[in-house]
């Protein structure tokens, strides 16, 4: 059973999001955003940190998960980044929510990046777990140290039929690898993966994860609708907004760093922070440091060189 109270409903662009709002409707926003393989419960300990602390806190089933759903049966299920930031600004359109901040990791943090650097003046802050997380496909050939590609054999997987066989067959289990690789010190409770592997029964789930992996390694092309904001990020656009990034130390795929290789892409004020012993799923491993660095972010957090 889900923690959250039951899912509110609204027509935003291309879909209808099932979402949960949560705290005084009428105080400041943040949009909590999840990633893949994962859903709106990796904030279950974070929101009501939000909630406490004077936040409305808004989760979304992104495309392809939950309750969310196409309102069109002909609209093409991709899953390329750019449609994940354009369902976000319609969704901020839909709420009428003025300048929230927007926070995730995985797919979250990208559409938060991918907002943030197109559309900044539609938010007032950012945080992005893993840092700049705006793909560049032209490069999605290029290979990276064999250990870190061994993490991702499910990118591979899912370029081929056989990939998308069995992550039709074997939605919960396929997740429960990446989890585990992911997050090598997270105990999690086997119910926490059962309640969250429901979100994968969504109709969409198959067509939009392995488009949105095929698309990322070049092997896809993305909705015509798109192309303008895709060539935009091809070319790495900043991102302006108030920002803080965070590393978990314990992440088996993505290794913590200090931040300094993504430091130019960020023009406006931005810390980094490593988080110990957090994985890749850093807001459900370390909910309270998450929920710091949204409430930090909420102010404008200085230069970056020190405590925002």
């Amino acid at each position: 059973m889900s923690p959250f109270p039951p899912l509110r409903r609204i027509d935003a662009g291309e879909l209808s999001v099932a979402y949960v709002d949560l705290g005084d409707p009428h105080a400041e926003p943040v949009v909590l955003l999840h990633g893949f393989p994962y859903d709106m419960h990796s904030y279950v300990d974070v929101a009501p940190l939000l909630v406490d602390a004077g936040f409305r806190v808004v989760i979304p089933a992104l495309r392809g998960h939950g309750q969310t759903r196409f309102l069109d049966a002909a609209t093409p299920r991709s899953g390329q980044q750019a449609a994940l930031a354009v369902d976000v600004v319609a969704l901020l359109d839909a709420l009428a929510l003025e300048e929230p901040v927007l926070a995730g990791y995985d797919w979250g943090g990208r559409a938060a990046c991918v907002v943030a650097a197109l559309w900044p003046e539609r938010i007032s802050g950012l945080v992005s777990v893993n840092g700049y997380l705006i793909q560049d496909i032209a490069a999605a050939q290029h290979p990276i140290r064999p250990d870190l590609e061994a993490g991702f054999w499910y990118f591979w997987y899912f370029a081929t039929e056989r990939g998308r066989r069995g992550l039709a067959a074997d939605r919960r289990d396929i997740a429960e690898v990446i989890w585990r690789r992911n997050s090598p010190e997270w105990a999690y409770d086997p119910s926490v993966l059962d309640r969250t592997a429901a979100s994968f029964d969504n109709p969409d789930y198959v067509d939009v994860v392995i488009h949105s992996y095929r698309h990322r390694l070049g092997l896809a092309p993305g909705a015509p609708r798109f192309d303008e904001f895709e060539a935009r990020l091809a070319a790495a656009p900043p991102i302006p907004v108030p920002t803080i990034t965070l590393d978990g130390t314990a992440d088996g795929n993505f290794p913590a760093t200090d931040g300094s290789q993504h430091a130019h892409l960020f023009t406006g004020p931005r810390e980094h922070r490593q988080v110990p012993h957090a994985g890749h799923h850093l807001p459900a491993e370390a909910p309270h440091a998450f929920a710091q660095a949204v409430l930090d972010v909420a102010e404008p957090p200085g230069d970056g060189a020190g405590t925002p």
